[in-house]
């Protein structure tokens, strides 16, 4: 079987930045263990196949797979399938049009927006607000960062499991120095989770001119350390704006990947109304890198 792929860098509108996804056509034929195998081979966070759907409101259903398993929904497959599906024509045509793509969480509603001369921007709207898990100590989630405990405080907020489709342990750093200062344990982390609801870290800290500085760390995931993570800015995105007040859009700039040599901004934003919260966004650019075919499936 010979599949059809490209990758691209997600969350950059720079090549050889952002965070690289591969995306598959022609899969359809194709078992979860053979698509495991395909994700292990092109050894990325995250791997893509594109399917016909089964939800009559989809254009396409999607099937993300990191290194060690498939996943439920995931923000930079998601963002990055949305502008390749609209790069390559199979799309709405259009200047700013919405989509559905069919996850295993559920319907996802993407929008991508073209505007000549630059790359394509998709964002996601998640299908789940958030939820909340029990996080681990922070004393014990210190020891894993190679941090103080009282480095993992800031603004009055402490950890925290939050979950917008993918559960994570949200760890809020008291300056954005200490990031670069992170040693992580992922032996010990693994010990930490073990059994837990939130089985990967998204350590964040408030930068300068209101921007977030963030890191992501999912080694049961088969993935030591992330460049960009729409999942996880989804998750802080929902905990913000649930801990917030009164009604309106709060929008964030999420830096991601810098100490790892691969500069992503992400862009996620809340919704209050009522007094509660009702939706939550991530979006950001995406440039195309390679295509080919994939053989030996």
């Amino acid at each position: 079987m010979t599949l059809r792929f490209h990758t691209l860098d997600v969350f950059t509108t720079e090549p050889f930045g952002g965070n690289p996804l591969a995306v598959l056509f022609g899969g359809d034929a194709l078992s979860t263990a053979q698509m495991q195998r395909i994700a292990r081979e092109f050894n990325l966070s995250e791997t893509v196949f594109v399917l016909p759907p089964t939800r009559s409101d989809a254009l396409h259903r999607v099937r993300i797979f990191t290194p060690g398993r498939e996943l439920p929904f995931a923000g930079h497959p998601t963002v990055g399938a949305a502008a390749l599906l609209a790069e390559l024509g199979l799309a709405p045509k259009g200047a700013e049009v919405p989509f559905m793509l069919e996850e295993g969480v559920g319907p996802v509603p993407v929008r991508v927006r073209r505007v000549p001369g630059e790359p394509i921007y998709a964002e996601l709207s998640v299908a789940q607000l958030p939820q909340y898990g029990e996080a681990p100590d922070a004393a014990a989630i210190a020891r894993v960062l190679g941090l103080d405990a009282a480095d993992l405080h800031s603004n009055g907020e402490g950890p925290r499991a939050v979950s917008c489709g993918l559960p994570f342990v949200l760890v809020p750093l008291k300056a954005p120095e200490l990031l670069a200062a992170v040693d992580f344990d992922a032996a010990a982390a693994r010990a930490l989770l073990a059994g837990g609801w939130a089985q990967q870290f998204y350590i964040y800290a408030r930068g300068y001119e209101g921007e977030l500085r963030a890191r992501m760390f999912a080694p049961d995931l088969g993935i030591p350390e992330d460049p960009a993570t729409g999942s996880a800015a989804a998750a802080l995105a929902g905990a913000l704006g649930s801990e917030a007040s009164g009604d309106g859009t709060l929008q964030w700039l999420i830096h991601q990947g810098v100490e790892m040599g691969r500069p992503s901004l992400l862009h996620a934003s809340a919704e209050r109304s009522g007094g509660r919260l009702t939706a939550v966004r991530v979006g950001g650019h995406s440039v195309l890198m390679t295509d080919g075919n994939f053989g030996g499936a």
